[in-house]
């Protein structure tokens, strides 16, 4: 899941001090006085709602320093955004409205239930509930659906979504997309059927057992063909959920009103309690922090937690109104096998032992805001995980480097005197510099030097994205992250691990993995409808992308929140990498 966070200031080490501090002393009956009305208390929201209430009105006022990449479901891919369109979107089965890792249960949303599943996991067949509507009151039919689902195929206009669904239903690339589609409806494509308007049918070529999850994605929301306006959508998106655009202006504001015609008993899923949504966009994420700690707004739009600053503020003063949730996301290293010397497994190796795992996880905030040592490649939300699993030994003493095997490897690898590379950082990501500096100095102490590159984080597809300019600028290690777009190691790793992703541009393979054993144990998988056989796969997945010293993993990632005084029905969900479920919050 790409969930782009922005710049934050530096500092992050001698911060991760400071909150080790307040914690500590927060701990022992310090520091968690509250001067911003009824908190909660400190992790209310984890793993129960904070605030129970049904009461209806007010203002839900989220701040943010990024827009989002777009507003268009088809298009949208920050994590933030997915979570925020379920305001004006829905989609046959979402995720239900429960607290921590309960919240990536699937339950009906326009369809009646979950799928009728025949023909050997191949056939998912829906019914959609009575009184879906669109804000000008007409019926969400099938063919909406379907037409939602083809624009997947429009790469041409509407590029940077994901294409799940396109690539499992169509994976021979045969259908031309809805812009293109000569059948006078322009709903061509074979794989879905619309029997009538409360009927929808998906025959796919393969059963894959993750098929249900992707419809549960922003990118296969109903759109209406008469309300289409292509690339431009993403300025008003027709609505079909409890609220609709009123205002929007890039990069500042962006106001939703109720949607009159919305109506309750079809939706189990969305609370819709506030008359009004509001999103404030503003370029200092130190000011944002000031903002959310005075009370001006509600919720971090972006979900990158707390500045270091902020969060030194908002431990010592506002305890009550922190969480620090699990995000599913992994920050790691990693290494591109066509820059010499990482085509030599050894001299990747050597890059996993010499570097310094506690002081890389310190310039990440530490164990709260940065989250634990990572010990391998498998996020512990997704089925299949073991964070106990440790092939490199990167917790053993505290994290230290161990230089006596990265010596050995630097041996093995022909490079005994240690070698010279770049590490790729990107520039409005402070704690990737922080990160990258903290790997530099602990590299060097084996002989291997290492430079630090910081390139345009706006210009992520052409540069790291694009195998030909990281081998001309010699990127031998990229700094970067990722979470599940769903909670499955095919929604974590298949982009980063599978060599149909290896992209010419736009790549997230970045360790450029080839290997047909990865690829069949991920075909594997998809074939699979055993939940525990799938857990297993993923375990073997995940073991050879270990076994390959392809990645170096910093930290299972965490952070601390805001959450105001004046919101009710908080609670942080598996579901959005550990985010506020925005469609349950109410206010005062």
């Amino acid at each position: 899941m790409r969930f782009l966070g922005t710049s934050r200031r530096r500092s992050a080490a001698a911060s991760a001090l400071v909150v080790g501090a307040l914690l500590t002393t927060a701990a022992c009956g310090g520091g968690n006085s509250d001067t911003n009305g009824d908190a909660a208390g400190y992790n209310a929201a984890i793993s129960k709602v904070a605030n129970e209430s049904d009461k209806k009105g007010g203002t839900l006022k989220f701040i943010g320093v990024q827009d989002a990449d777009s507003w268009d479901p088809t298009r949208g891919y920050y994590g933030f955004a997915w979570n925020f369109m379920r305001f004006y979107t829905r989609q046959l089965v979402t995720y239900a409205p429960e607290p921590g890792k309960a919240g990536n249960e699937l339950v009906g949303d326009l369809a009646k239930s979950k799928a009728k599943i025949s023909n050997d996991g191949k056939t998912y067949t829906y019914e959609l509930k009575d009184d879906v509507t669109w804000q000008d009151g007409k019926p969400v039919t099938s063919k909406d659906i379907k037409y939602g689902i083809e624009r997947q195929w429009a790469q041409d206009v509407l590029s940077g979504g994901p294409v799940y669904l396109k690539n499992v239903l169509d994976p021979d690339d045969e259908y031309e997309g809805p812009y293109k589609d000569k059948s006078k409806d322009k709903l061509g494509l074979d794989a879905i059927k619309t029997p009538d308007d409360k009927t929808i049918v998906f025959n796919l070529p393969k059963a894959n057992s993750d098929f249900e999850s992707m419809l549960a994605m922003a990118a296969a929301s109903p759109v209406r063909q008469d309300k289409d306006t292509k690339s431009k959508y993403t300025l008003k998106p027709f609505s079909n959920g409890p609220y609709k655009f009123k205002d929007y202006s890039p990069n500042k504001k962006l106001v939703l009103v109720r949607n009159d015609e919305w109506k309750r008993s079809s939706d189990k899923v969305r609370a819709a309690l506030p008359d009004k949504v509001t999103v404030t966009l503003i370029t200092n994420p130190d000011e944002l922090d000031k903002r959310l700690i005075n009370g001006d707004y509600d919720v971090d739009l972006n979900a990158t937690g707390l500045s270091p600053a902020g969060r030194a503020a908002a431990l010592k003063q506002h305890k009550g109104n922190v969480d620090n949730p699990e995000t599913g996301f992994i920050r790691y290293g990693v290494f591109p096998q066509s820059v010499k010397p990482f085509d030599n497994i050894h001299c990747r190796k050597a890059v996993i032992y010499g570097s310094d795992h506690k002081s890389i996880q310190t310039a990440r905030g530490g164990p709260k805001a940065g989250g634990d040592i990572g010990t391998n490649m498998l996020p512990p939300v997704v089925p299949g995980s073991d964070p106990s699993w440790d092939p490199y030994g990167l917790r053993s003493n505290d994290g230290a480097a161990n230089k006596k095997k990265a010596k050995e490897e630097l041996k093995k690898c022909g490079k005994p005197n240690g070698f010279t590379t770049t590490i790729a950082v990107r520039n409005n990501k402070d704690v990737e510099v922080d990160s990258a500096e903290a790997m530099q100095a602990s590299l060097k102490k084996v002989g291997i030097k290492a430079k630090i590159d910081e390139y345009d984080g706006a210009q992520i597809a052409g540069i790291v994205g694009n195998p030909d300019v990281v081998k001309k600028k010699n990127y031998g290690i990229i700094i970067m992250g990722w979470g599940p777009d769903f909670n499955s190691a095919q929604g974590y790793g298949k982009p980063l691990w599978h060599s149909d992703y290896i992209l010419d541009n736009g790549n997230n393979n970045f360790a450029e993995i080839d290997d047909p054993k990865i690829d069949d144990a991920f075909a594997k998988f998809q074939s699979e409808l055993d939940e525990k056989k799938k857990a297993k796969i993923a375990g073997e997945l995940n073991k050879m992308v270990m076994e390959g010293a392809y990645y170096l993993p910093f930290t299972f990632e965490k952070m601390l929140t805001w959450r105001s005084s004046r919101l009710t029905n908080v609670y942080s969900t598996a579901a959005y990498s550990g985010q506020y479920d925005y469609v349950s919050l109410g206010v005062k």
